[in-house]
């Protein structure tokens, strides 16, 4: 399983309905920590799948999105169980807390 991009038309599908608890990654292009998350990203996800999956929100271009959920710094992690945010997590981490938190 891949990084899902996630956009207003596919995040019901993908987020909110999915069967399996979805870790967001809310990010920019321009945001230096975002960057060097995305490569840890990839490597959790490759160790919680199929259990978790892991998708990203620009927030450039999902302004609604990031406004709904509150996020004021990136990147912001969120978990979602059963369509609804159970945990958080601002700023760069390390893959261990990923994993952690995709296991919540």
């Amino acid at each position: 399983m891949a990084i899902l991009h996630i956009t207003k038309e596919n995040f019901e599908k993908e987020v909110l309905k999915s069967e399996v608890p979805v870790l967001v990654d809310f990010w920019a292009a321009w945001c230096g920590p975002c960057k060097a998350l995305g490569p840890i990203l990839e490597e959790a996800e490759s160790e919680l799948a199929p259990e978790v999956k892991i998708a990203k929100i620009n927030i450039d271009e999902q302004e609604e999105l990031a406004a709904q959920f509150r996020v004021m710094s990136i990147p912001t992690l969120l978990l979602f169980k059963n369509g609804q945010p159970v945990e958080k997590s601002v700023g760069l981490v390390s893959k261990d807390k990923i994993i952690e938190l995709g296991k919540k």
